[in-house]
């Protein structure tokens, strides 16, 4: 192994590779500092390079980070991924035997808003499964706190609001 900076890399690439959904800053940042490999500050500048770099990609929903890894990382994680200690494999594993499901369920209902040309505030709001879009709703309010209401809201709703759209519907 180079360095740590190199581990670091490869842990989050096995982590987005373990997964079929994209893992937030927060999930990852939770196993990494959770089992004390690194410090925030080491972890932030890690995932910062794999940016620059191009072995993972983010997008930026409410506040909150998403990374998903290229083809790029994934060829990396291919050729070097047996460098990762079995010892942290398997506590990888085990963290997503314990969080996998409420980690896909945080990252399956997405709610996010942005300012209209005419000054006005659309959510978009989103519940997906896998890779696969099962809902999507936007709405158009005038003013950005309404906006918020409705993206918190739809955390907590969505699912309810599915069923009744489908029920509706059907």
């Amino acid at each position: 192994m180079k360095d740590a900076h190199t581990l670091y890399k490869l842990i989050i690439l096995t982590m987005l590779g373990r997964v079929d959904f994209e893992l937030t800053n927060s999930q990852i940042s939770t196993f990494i500092l959770g089992e004390q490999y690194t410090d925030y500050f080491t972890l932030q500048e890690t995932l910062s390079e794999m940016l620059e770099s191009g072995l993972i990609e983010a997008k930026t929903i409410r506040n909150s980070t998403h990374y998903a890894m290229t083809e790029s990382g994934r060829e990396t994680l291919e050729y070097f991924g047996n460098d990762v200690s079995s010892g942290i494999r398997r506590d990888i594993e085990e963290y997503f035997r314990k969080n996998k499901l409420k980690m896909r369920n945080e990252n399956s209902v997405i709610a996010d808003y942005h300012r209209t040309k005419t000054n006005e505030f659309t959510a978009q709001l989103q519940v997906k499964e896998k890779n696969a879009v099962l809902v999507e709703v936007s709405l158009t309010v005038p003013l950005e706190q309404q906006a918020i209401v409705l993206c918190d809201n739809w955390k907590k709703k969505s699912q309810q609001i599915y069923g009744y759209l489908v029920s509706e519907l059907m």
